[in-house]
């Protein structure tokens, strides 16, 4: 079964999906088996994507107008069409620099391959940069790495609240303004040091 997912950025009328959805319905895709979606690209909340990967079954085919209406960067297009892969579903292209994906194909997946390999390159890429960083700022007698939320005084209270039984978790973490799963990162439930607090109290 061939499944469609067109996107456009504006809901305000400026851009249309009519060129996608034709598109779509001229590559075989019924117009039950759309799925839509309006809202930027970088945004982690598509309902209409998240309600189409689900549809997909074993042997069907994903259809996009173009290769950005699906993923958000490169290395989100890459893992989503592997997933794709491993639940055995096709994933075919029709237009734009990405048209000659067609995973059904071997020169499809050949083009799959080579954009595979490049977010495999952003991803080093970023990973050296990362660590040529943290070497940068340690022979500067900067220590690189997570910052911490809270203060050695804010560790110490946490640390003496989650000690006494009566200690209300929700409201302790009103008052330092972090999360209950934050706040478990410093002190354990009987209020034994963890090693974020371990960090900030012996940096």
């Amino acid at each position: 079964m061939r499944i469609g997912y067109a996107r456009i950025s504006k809901s305000d009328g400026t851009q249309l999906l009519d060129l996608q959805l034709d598109a779509l319905l001229a590559a075989g895709v019924g117009k039950e088996s759309i799925y839509e979606d309006e809202i930027s690209g970088r945004s982690d909340n598509r309902p209409g994507l998240d309600s189409c990967l689900k549809a997909l079954r074993p042997g069907d085919v994903l259809i996009v107008w173009k290769l950005d209406r699906l993923g958000r960067n490169l290395r989100h297009l890459v893992n989503t069409v592997h997933d794709l892969a491993d639940r055995n579903i096709g994933f075919k292209v029709l237009t734009g620099q990405g048209a000659e994906i067609d995973t059904a194909t071997s020169s499809g997946k050949l083009v799959f391959g080579i954009f595979a390999a490049l977010a495999e390159f952003e991803r080093e890429l970023i990973s050296e940069r990362t660590r040529a960083g943290l070497a940068a700022a340690r022979a500067r007698g900067r220590k690189g790495g997570r910052s911490f939320k809270l203060t050695r005084s804010q560790v110490r209270l946490a640390q003496a609240s989650m000690k006494n039984r009566d200690c209300s978790v929700s409201e302790l973490c009103r008052e330092l303004g972090i999360s209950r799963q934050a706040l478990y990162k410093y002190i354990g439930p009987d209020g034994e040091l963890r090693e974020h607090a371990e960090r900030v109290l012996n940096p």
